[in-house]
């Protein structure tokens, strides 16, 4: 386990708790009621930290190379998971992931960023930051899923799109716009996720649905606080001001209007028990699902146009 710079009472008592347990099961030594008295107290201080934590300890939870990521959720509430690869016109792009399979029995098409867990996997993945061709691959699968009327299921978690020369030579920019347009009209529900970093265009380019649920420790903004920091201040360092300018939490989002529903996570981020934030995840996912599914597509389009029409409205 890696622990956060905010995490250090945790660690400390993470490590007494292996060290008593390592010893009394060597030794024989009774340490179940001390075990039992420092678990309390683990959970204590993890309530403490995790319902008090500032926008820029969620961006770094959010990050967390432990977090479940696009891959681990299909396993724990997709099956029959069937993957296409590939757009047709250059190759294909391993940091979008996208597939069929069943939803508790229902056919859904599944789309999301994917990141590495070892440094080999995330130059595969390209650090969940996908090129042109990773955008057309999941708008040819979410055409698709029109096509056979199967509801679209989107899990975000980028830093954002790729921004090399190659990848803006072969029209990346084209490619987000054309899927943003697209997902517009889809004449199926689509039920977004935003399970770590929701960074840029990278993001919103599967990001456009009937309903946008968001894990509360996960990220959704324009920039990344490091890049604001960047052109406001002239300074990266100033990255845990720019968090909490951004406004970039999901408690913040859902207040504007962004998201409709903050899904909780285990105590701790679910990085610390992927199967309960799954889980937790799954439900929404089905909740939404279910009301979705009764609507005609003339009704799903025009409030999702309603929808986004909506966001950003101001009075004078």
């Amino acid at each position: 386990m890696k622990y956060l710079d905010f995490e250090k009472g945790i660690e400390e008592l993470e490590r007494r708790i292996d060290e008593l347990t390592s010893v009394g099961r060597g030794a024989g030594v009774d340490i179940e009621a001390e075990v039992k008295r420092l678990k309390k107290k683990l959970n204590r201080t993890l309530i403490r930290i995790y319902r008090n934590l500032t926008p820029w300890q969620r961006v770094q939870v959010a990050r967390h190379p432990s977090r479940p990521y696009t891959l681990d959720y299909v396993n724990y509430m997709i099956t029959d998971f069937f993957e296409l690869k590939g757009d047709r016109r250059f190759g294909d792009d391993k940091s979008i992931v996208a597939g069929f399979g069943k939803f508790e029995g229902i056919s859904v098409c599944v789309i999301g960023h994917q990141k590495g867990r070892t440094t080999k996997e995330n130059i595969e993945r390209n650090f969940g930051m996908p090129h042109p061709e990773g955008y057309r691959k999941a708008l040819r699968v979410m055409k698709l899923a029109e096509k056979f009327s199967i509801p679209i299921l989107t899990f975000v978690d980028t830093p954002g799109a790729f921004p090399g020369i190659g990848a803006e030579e072969r029209g990346q920019a084209e490619a987000i716009g054309e899927n943003l347009y697209e997902m517009v009209s889809l004449r199926v529900p689509i039920i977004v996720s935003v399970i770590g970093e929701g960074g840029s265009g990278g993001a919103l380019a599967i990001s456009v649905g009937d309903r946008i649920l968001m894990l509360e420790n996960a990220i959704y903004a324009v920039i990344s606080p490091e890049g604001c920091a960047s052109i406001l201040w002239r300074d990266s360092a100033k990255a845990p001001n720019a968090a909490a300018a951004l406004r970039l939490t999901a408690h913040e989002l859902l207040k504007l209007g962004v998201i409709d529903e903050v899904v909780k996570e285990p105590i701790g981020g679910a990085h610390r028990d992927p199967k309960v934030a799954a889980n937790i995840l799954r439900r929404a996912i089905r909740r939404h699902l279910k009301e979705l599914l009764h609507k005609n597509p003339y009704t799903l389009l025009k409030e999702r146009f309603e929808k986004y029409r909506k966001i950003g409205v101001f009075v004078e």
